[in-house]
């Protein structure tokens, strides 16, 4: 459910993920890119999104 979230809203799929600093700092530089790229910069944040989801589900299955 996460991956789809990240299509829309990035940060907050990263911050449902655990990653808050990462959450905030991805908001402040999300939010102008997009409104001065025209959304061309979106795809970047999705797979950054993807990787630290994908990463902290690798952490919890180590834990395990």
């Amino acid at each position: 459910m996460n991956y789809v979230l990240a299509l829309f809203l990035p940060p907050l799929s990263i911050l449902l993920a655990g990653r808050i600093f990462t959450s905030i700092v991805t908001f402040i530089i999300w939010v102008p890119a997009i409104i001065f790229s025209g959304g061309l910069t979106h795809p970047m944040f999705i797979l950054l999104a993807w990787i630290l989801i994908y990463q902290s589900h690798a952490d919890r299955r180590e834990r395990l």
